[in-house]
């Protein structure tokens, strides 16, 4: 069963976690100084919960206050699915000929009210745990599902994370200069600014895709899957903030692993216990810096380019294919367990990387370097 924390405030605090899964101790805690924030109801943490910057970064957080700084910074950022049709697949080939995708792209295929009157880094990934992966789709794990989706197995698709870029920041930065981590003072204007942000990000995941498939020669079909995990929602007076979180109401979600594992397709049938929400990812269990330390310690550059499973790594950037390597995050399969034991989510199949891209490789050959 999920177990309640105390907290200093009247909002329950619920983890939805096993005795042996990897929860932080200063994650729980940050759990706990959210639930005392007026206003707040009910806090969730998910399987995946770790320590971000504010606010756990795997809660969906429920209060009749709007907290900007409970959504973030990156408004939007979310997990896109795509079909991808390709004729021959040689990852190590592909992964050469996948674009620079630190690049901007041509925006003018979409008007300026769709974009927000926003283009600064449109179509491109970003950094941090942002990524592009060409993925196989592995064992099919609930068939009346992948049926529904049109899915089977060894199909291919193409997972894009990425979000609202410098708008998102932009947004929470004019809130945090004048209010801080306190709530919004006009929560209508703030919830209009994330909105677009959110159809921003998803317009830039599309982007995205669109420019990996012309690249690779491949056709593109309509997203299986996209949802955010960094959002409010309202409804009846009532804010619903989820950071690091995704919707869990009857939606289909992919839940990443690390570009060395598996990832889960999963459809999400959470109720009001876990604010509707579950979980968006394999969860760090290492600070950056400590993996960067631990993996220079531990690996070279090129075993981080070839994991275990075959699959090719294209970054340039060494010290973010350290921060962000495999054994900095936690085991997928245990937050995938942690779901189902709870009954948040029904697994439906794995994804298979073949090539995962985090930024381009200099034309040198030589490590590109912030």
């Amino acid at each position: 069963m999920p177990y309640p924390m105390p907290s200093p405030g009247g909002a329950t605090v619920t983890v939805f976690a096993s005795p042996g899964s990897w929860i932080e101790s200063s994650a729980l805690e940050q759990c706990r100084q959210v639930a005392a924030l007026d206003g707040m109801l009910h806090v969730a943490g998910m399987p995946d919960l770790h320590p971000g910057k504010g606010a756990p970064i795997g809660g969906a957080m429920l209060s009749t206050v709007l907290y900007p700084h409970l959504v973030g910074s990156d408004i939007g950022c979310g997990i896109a699915v795509y079909p991808f049709g390709l004729r021959k697949v040689v990852p190590e080939r592909l992964a050469r000929k996948f674009p620079n995708l630190d690049a901007e792209a041509d925006p003018s295929e979409y008007n300026a009210e769709e974009l927000a009157g926003y283009t600064d880094g449109f179509g491109t990934v970003g950094r941090g745990n942002h990524f592009v992966e060409l993925a196989r789709i592995g064992d099919i794990l609930e068939p009346v599902h992948a049926e529904r989706l049109g899915i089977a197995a060894d199909d291919l698709v193409l997972i894009v994370h990425s979000g609202s870029r410098g708008l998102g920041e932009r947004i929470l930065r004019s809130h945090t200069e004048v209010h801080g981590a306190g709530p919004a003072a006009d929560p209508g204007a703030y919830l209009a600014a994330h909105d677009a942000a959110v159809r921003w990000g998803s317009l830039n995941r599309r982007m995205i895709a669109e420019r990996v498939a012309d690249a690779l020669g491949a056709q593109l079909g309509a997203a299986l899957v996209d949802e955010c995990h960094n959002l409010v929602v309202e409804n009846d007076g009532e804010y619903l903030h989820r950071k690091g979180a995704a919707r869990g109401d009857g939606r289909d979600v992919l839940i990443a692993g690390t570009r060395g594992t598996r990832s889960y397709l999963v459809a999400g049938h959470a109720g009001a216990d876990a604010n509707y929400s579950v979980a968006h990812g394999a969860g760090r269990k290492m600070s950056r810096a400590d993996a960067l330390k631990r993996g220079l310690a531990k690996h070279t550059v090129e075993e981080l380019r070839r994991t275990p499973l075959g699959s090719h790594v294209v970054c340039g950037d060494r010290q973010l294919l350290f921060e962000e390597a495999p054994t900095a995050y936690k085991r997928i399969e245990q937050v995938i367990g942690d779901l189902v034991d709870h009954d948040l989510a029904t697994p439906i199949c794995t994804t298979v990387p073949l090539v995962t891209y985090k930024t381009p490789h200099t034309r040198d050959g030589r490590e590109k370097r912030r």
